[in-house]
């Protein structure tokens, strides 16, 4: 068994998985403490590496594409404080950490573990019922519905409609953005039936985060949501439909481009259906 024990966390190897536990130092982040221990199988990572550093050094885990619902929710938009695969190591304890690099990537590869995509979540997600204010609203999430409740910060409008309630069974994919510069950021739910994307200021489907502490926290929500959806290995989405006879005219056709990069975007085409969609609607042009 391999152990490295910093204020930044624990971290255990025991052959089969790895147990992260966020350390109760004042810097460690809100949502690595909410999130908890993790236990991360084996067969879930990719690579370990070391970075040593005048005054610390880093642990970084690499897990393979697809095992974790909470790196697909983030979208790799996690930063250096909130992300749990990443300990800060103190100077005196960088023989430890070599020893553990050592460890984990020998287990690799006695045990063979491809570096490729996985297609099932290796992970669990985080436990449920999950509730999480931040930003102009609250988001609740118990398996089987998402319940979005604002407050007096929400614009007018968004809070005229009064909460929202939405079926998992309803929501196509689900998205969350940090806050960046001047730019907000949101948790966003996309839904069956409902119209194109607005500004998650006016978005009923979304909640705005302005960049405060908690707003890492929507991250969880979006996990806890992502896991349950299919995995992204098994969505073979349609090639969206170009209109025919009137509709078809050169606005409509505009407004496909556009709702076609947001699907490649958003991860839902891949780059070589997104191609073979564009070319045909640039024809029709």
């Amino acid at each position: 068994m391999a152990e490295i024990i910093q204020k930044d966390g624990i971290w255990v190897f025991d052959g089969d998985a790895l147990r992260l536990t966020p350390g109760r130092d004042k810097n460690v982040s809100v949502l690595r403490r909410t999130l908890g221990e993790l236990a991360v199988p084996l067969g879930a990572l990719a690579g370990v590496s070391f970075e040593q550093g005048r005054r610390s050094g880093r642990l970084r885990l690499r897990l393979r594409d697809g095992a974790d619902p909470l790196l697909h929710a983030t979208g790799g938009r996690l930063t250096e404080p909130h992300d749990p695969y990443q300990l800060t190591v103190e100077a005196d304890r960088y023989g430890v950490a070599e020893y553990f690099t050592d460890e984990v990537r020998d287990a690799l590869l006695l045990a063979q573990v491809p570096g490729t995509p996985v297609s099932e979540y290796l992970l669990p997600g985080p436990p449920l019922p999950l509730t999480v204010s931040a930003g102009d609203g609250t988001a609740s999430f118990d398996g089987e519905q998402v319940r979005l409740e604002w407050n007096w910060k929400t614009e007018d409008a968004k809070a005229a409609a009064g909460p929202r309630t939405l079926a998992l069974a309803d929501i196509l994919g689900v998205e969350w953005q940090p806050s960046a510069g001047l730019e907000n950021g949101h948790l966003r739910f996309l839904v069956r039936g409902a119209p194109v994307k607005t500004r998650a200021k006016y978005d009923p489907n979304a909640v705005e985060l302005w960049g405060f502490k908690r707003d890492p926290l929507m991250a969880l929500v979006a996990t806890a949501v992502q896991v349950r959806l299919p995995h992204p290995s098994a969505v073979v989405p349609e090639t969206p439909r170009i209109p025919d006879g009137p509709e078809a005219d050169h606005d409509a056709l505009l407004r496909r481009l556009r709702e076609l990069g947001e699907l490649h975007r958003e991860g839902v085409l891949t780059d070589e259906e997104f191609t073979k969609a564009k070319q045909a609607v640039l024809r029709r042009m």
